[in-house]
């Protein structure tokens, strides 16, 4: 992989410094994190950012540690 180096507000760079603490992230992973729910945000602007967030950190949880998904049996009148 390589790297580019851009300039970055340091609002911005303490704001993700501090989520990715607690995201268990690197800085580096965390405004990559946000890149990628942002595009995916503007490229579905129906979704809430807060479900395209769980969406991508769900695609990113080892197979051996999701939970299948299991639908509800036929509806009840």
């Amino acid at each position: 992989m390589t790297t580019v180096s851009i300039r970055i507000d340091e609002t911005l760079v303490n704001a993700a410094r501090s989520a990715a603490k607690s995201e268990f992230r690197t800085l580096q992973g965390q405004i990559e994190f946000w890149a990628k729910v942002g595009r995916a945000a503007l490229d579905n602007p129906d979704l809430p950012a807060s479900f395209i967030a769980e969406c991508l950190m769900a695609m990113n949880e080892p197979a051996e540690e999701s939970t299948p998904f299991v639908p509800r049996s036929g509806a009840s009148a």
